[in-house]
């Protein structure tokens, strides 16, 4: 990219919301229906005399993403139609909102939000069975929640980041499932080259379905708009589409500006008096929130986790519960821990347990787990009564099959020595076998010292506990004559 032009780019998301029914009729929200056209009716169909009613539910989600995005609640709202024609458009017109917004401003991943509103989806178009196009209005209706930024965007890696922590929020908030592989969450990309402080031609790039396409789209449209403006060309304000094989842009049509849409507010739908319903008062909304993803960081910042481990339990809220649930659990059995053990608990979550979920031996989840069991096993670590090796290999039995972690280690004999009576003839009897060891280690070699351990461990048939062994053998040897 040439040095002299600034990409300026605004995102808009859509995403749909998970909601009994349609937005505006009581149709079974239902998109990805294997049977097409099985969850319609005359309302989401725009058959002449029908008349919508609003999806109450629907909009209380929207609100509590406004909520989590710390922007303004509207005291005041209205739905409008906006028209447009295409053959996914059964009613010629989308009703949608353009004055009056349920939400404006806030701010997401340090990137500015002007607008949060709520319309009705579309139906969906298949080219892929016949000759011709086929309609599916299984998604005609469903409520979509659009999300829109202010143009303060300069790179393709802030754009996507932005896409991947809205999709985090809503998947906390339970408000969308979000998979953009299913179209429930889609970016559009509005992108125009600045030269010289002066604003370029904005050209959108529509339904981006995966954090990859929105990257690699941007990056494509940035260099082709430098190469035509070096070249002395001109840049057209139009619709592009992305070409996932050919991994380039490609003109679909002339973009419309809002007048084209000829907006206006919906005869059949009543005004909203938002301020007068208590159930949106934002006190309300308050209590209907959970842990936000920022607010989740903090707080296990504040436990002491690795970056790496917050954002593994950032995105996973099931693994997340487990490890509070089991963490409540430990700091009951041992009236408190430490920072470091609390990582060491999230290590054996993260690495150990994912790990045997994984193998896929037998159909097992975090449901079927017991905190409580896996916090008597890190007891039993932590307080040193079984080493790691141990630990790991009692995760199975102590969280899946219902075993308790200290009955079986004491049945198989698993648990460290740690008295000193036990082990003192151990150590005295290593010492005495490898005398030139020790004075290696006197002479100032710390190996020597690891050898040592590592000989007293095999000698106990690694039962002993090595950190009692090394400060055993430490004593002994600054005894020794």
């Amino acid at each position: 990219m040439v040095a002299r032009y600034t990409p300026t780019i605004g995102l808009e998301i859509h995403a749909e919301l998970k909601t009994k029914t349609k937005m505006f009729c009581g149709c079974r929200n239902a998109p990805h229906e294997e049977v097409p056209n099985t969850h319609i009716c005359p309302v989401c169909m725009g058959h002449p005399g029908t008349l919508p009613t609003a999806n109450k539910e629907a909009v209380r989600k929207v609100l509590l993403v406004g909520r989590a995005l710390e922007a303004r609640i509207a005291t005041y709202s209205e739905f409008d139609r906006k028209h447009y024609f295409y053959p996914d458009i059964p009613k010629g017109y989308q009703i949608s909102q353009y004055a009056y917004p349920f939400v404006s401003g806030g701010s997401l991943a340090g990137v500015t939000i002007t607008r949060v509103h709520l319309e009705e989806d579309t139906a969906r178009s298949l080219h892929d069975k016949g000759a011709g196009s086929l309609i599916d209005f299984n998604r005609a209706g469903v409520p979509l929640m659009e999300l829109v930024t202010e143009p303060v965007i300069h790179d393709a890696k802030t754009a996507s980041l932005f896409a991947r922590e809205l999709q985090l929020l809503l998947r906390t908030l339970e408000v969308s499932d979000a998979n953009m592989e299913k179209g429930e969450m889609r970016v559009e990309v509005n992108i125009s080259m600045s030269d010289s402080g002066t604003m370029g031609t904005k050209v959108e790039i529509k339904n981006l379905n995966s954090f990859r396409s929105v990257e690699a789209a941007i990056a494509h449209e940035i260099d082709r708009q430098v190469n035509m403006l070096e070249k002395g060309g001109l840049i057209v304000q139009e619709t592009r589409g992305w070409d996932e094989i050919k991994e380039v842009t490609i003109s679909q049509r002339k973009k419309e500006s809002s007048h084209d849409y000829r907006y206006f507010p919906d005869p059949d739908l009543p005004k909203l008096d938002i301020e007068s319903l208590h159930e949106f008062s934002e006190s309300r909304l308050d209590e209907l929130i959970p842990e936000t993803p920022s607010k989740i960081r903090i707080k296990l910042h504040d436990l002491g986790l690795t970056s790496d481990t917050i954002e593994t339990f950032v995105y996973n809220r099931d693994l997340r519960k487990f490890y509070e649930r089991s963490l409540s659990e430990l700091e009951s059995l041992r009236g408190g821990i430490a920072s470091d053990d609390r990582q060491k608990v999230a290590n054996y979550i993260t690495t150990d347990i994912l790990g045997y979920l994984s193998q896929g031996a037998v159909p097992l989840s975090l449901e079927n787990a017991s905190p409580v069991r896996f916090a008597k096993l890190m007891h039993l670590l932590i307080g040193g009564a079984i080493n790691s090796r141990v630990a790991k290999d009692l995760i199975p039995e102590s969280l899946f099959g219902r075993e308790d972690p200290e009955k079986v280690a004491k049945e198989r004999g698993l648990l460290q020595q740690s008295g000193e009576g036990e082990l003192l003839p151990i150590v005295e009897k290593i010492l005495s076998e490898y005398e030139l060891v020790v004075a290696e280690y006197k002479a100032g070699k710390d190996s020597s010292l690891q050898f040592l351990i590592g000989k007293s461990m095999k000698a106990t048939q690694g039962a002993a506990n090595p950190a009692v062994l090394k400060e055993l053998l430490i004593r002994k040897i600054n005894t020794s004559a």
